[in-house]
């Protein structure tokens, strides 16, 4: 690939907002030429009608132009840099066989944009699973990265931060995984219900169905890996087991992958409880968002207790997620920071509430 970079002086910068920046007649723009040496490999990288090309643009604040095997990028030079080495490392991902889809460009814009010196092929290349649809599951940013490698190491893993940061997602991931390599028998999934009562007993019908509403974000995850008729044979044969709780008490669960969903909701009881559960060749995945404690307001948190009280165990790793994380939707990532700037993450987070 050949690159050739320039600077024009432009009263315009053009952009694919509805009204381009305006700057004085002494601007500099600069330009950057990337002449890439497959003009259908660069077609899969600039997607559909140049959709992808489009989100590079929009996020970076440059125009982008393609035309057969080169592609044009002119903007700010902080801009036009990002630009270009999202560009140069879609394509090299693209060599490599993986499919370019508008997500993967807007987190590979994200990513880059945080860390300037990440490699996109690190995170592709660090396959968790294959899934459902032969969907190739794998971390997206240094922290995802550092949170599924916890699992090789450590007995039991917390992973603390916002929602859609992957916390659940990946850990349901990693249990899949060990399923399938059968270095566990069973994967059991548990989740506080109705806020902290879990009071279970006044919904209607069999446990599953009192529990299913509360449990209904692990099984999107899960079948998003296993195909749902697999799934339900799993399900049938308590391979894989739903287990509120309120009725874990008295249990010893050995040779499982245990996740805990949603734990900022557990009391410091309630936590000790489920993590004595395991029992011999079981790990557990402990996910929760320490700014979202649904709990009565004079009630402590069992994960925020649990973090102090636990940070010390060296077969016990704590993985913290930021907005930086985030691999939703663009706009969840600003919503995140929006909530933080206005009420603090450290208010936000209730469990020294006395």
């Amino acid at each position: 690939m050949i690159m050739c970079t320039h600077a024009i002086a432009r009263d315009t910068v053009y952009c694919t907002s509805r009204r381009a920046a305006r700057y004085p007649p002494e601007s500099v723009i600069f330009e950057q030429l990337l002449d890439f040496n497959d003009a259908d490999r660069l077609r899969e990288v600039s997607g559909e009608l140049g959709k992808n090309l489009a989100i590079v643009s929009k996020a970076a604040g440059v125009r982008v132009l393609q035309r057969g095997g080169q592609v044009r990028v002119s903007g700010d030079e902080p801009a036009v840099a990002l630009a270009s080495r999202v560009l140069e490392q879609l394509y090299g991902l693209a060599a490599s066989g993986v499919a370019i889809t508008g997500p993967d460009v807007e987190q590979a814009v994200r990513l880059l944009t945080a860390e300037p010196g990440a490699r996109l092929q690190d995170f592709h290349g660090d396959v968790v699973l294959i899934g459902a649809r032969k969907k190739a599951i794998f971390p997206r940013t240094p922290t995802q990265k550092q949170y599924i490698h916890a699992f090789e190491d450590h007995d039991i893993v917390f992973g603390l931060g916002p929602a859609g940061t992957g916390k659940t997602y990946l850990a349901m991931a990693v249990a899949v995984a060990a399923l399938l390599s059968e270095s566990v028998k069973r994967i059991v999934l548990c989740r506080p219900a109705v806020e902290a009562g879990e009071k279970l007993g006044f919904l209607p019908g069999a446990l599953e169905e009192k529990v299913n509403p509360y449990l209904r974000p692990l099984y999107d995850a899960l079948y998003d890996m296993i195909d749902e008729e697999r799934g339900a044979r799993l399900f049938q044969k308590g391979v894989i087991e739903v287990a509120p709780l309120a009725f874990m008490r008295g249990r010893t669960l050995s040779n499982s992958f245990i996740i805990l969903d949603e734990a900022q909701n557990t009391t410091p009881e309630q936590m000790k409880m489920f993590l004595t559960r395991l029992g011999n060749g079981s790990r557990a995945a402990v996910t929760g968002d320490m700014s979202q404690i649904d709990l009565p307001r004079h009630q402590r948190s069992g994960l925020v207790d649990a973090v102090g009280v636990l940070r010390d165990i060296d077969r016990i790793a704590m993985v913290r997620f930021s907005d930086k994380d985030v691999v939703r939707h663009p706009v969840v990532s600003e919503i995140v920071r929006a909530y933080d700037r206005a009420a603090g993450r450290g208010e936000g987070e209730r469990g020294e509430r006395s």
